[in-house]
């Protein structure tokens, strides 16, 4: 858990981002239950955060309720995703918009440091650093939009969203670690059209090159 941002307003909400990092990242694979127990264990908290947590995450989609396995992270389905990249879109296109005109020298100094973080992982090949800390790119900037019911739509869209599978393709961290590159320099000198630009190629880039690639 080192590392992980403090910025949480309950416990619940605490281990619900634990546990979206770790979905997105792929710490917690598609398809694996989530134990309760081990989970409180693993983050050093009772059970009953864990347990509100994961309804939570319930709601927005990232788990599944199983009346006989328990908890299980939601598997990927190849028909809703083009549907869900156009939503995508148009809603983190609203929410980067607003963010830009909030953004303080201190969070973009912490997106500078997410950049230099993610280009560390992408050099090292670790796939999955380089889905988490993408994850917080993303999230830094959509928070600093004020506004939560957009954001809490945006994350229902990212725990459909193939994260992991994308990731995978050969040179993909590479070049999403560009992509945030040039989201990051446009952030800095605020040129709203060119970091929508830069936005929307890098929500579609990874998802175009997984559909060509991709066989059933």
């Amino acid at each position: 858990m080192k590392g992980l941002r403090v910025k949480h307003r309950t416990k619940e909400e605490f281990v619900a981002d634990f546990l979206r990092e770790g979905i997105i990242s792929g710490r917690f694979a598609r398809g694996s239950k989530l134990k309760q127990a081990e989970l409180a264990q693993m983050i050093g908290t009772s059970i009953t955060p864990v347990r509100e947590a994961i309804k939570l995450l319930e709601a927005e989609g990232f788990v599944l309720g199983d009346s006989h396995r328990g908890a299980v992270v939601a598997p990927f389905d190849m028909d809703a995703t083009d549907e869900i990249v156009d939503l995508r879109v148009t809603l983190e296109s609203k929410l980067a918009l607003a963010a830009i005109k909030r953004l303080t020298p201190q969070t973009v100094e912490e997106l500078r440091d997410l950049q230099r973080q993610i280009e560390k992982a992408a050099a090292d090949g670790d796939r999955e650093a380089v889905r988490l800390i993408n994850y917080r790119f993303h999230e830094t900037i959509y928070m600093a939009s004020e506004l939560p019911q957009t954001l809490q739509f945006v994350r229902i869209l990212w725990a459909r969203y193939p994260f992991d599978l994308i990731n995978k393709l050969e040179n993909r961290i590479e070049r999403a670690s560009a992509e945030h590159r040039e989201m990051l320099s446009a952030i800095i000198v605020r040129d709203e059209a060119a970091m929508l630009s830069a936005l929307r190629m890098h929500i579609r880039a990874g998802w175009d090159e997984f559909k060509a690639g991709y066989t059933s």
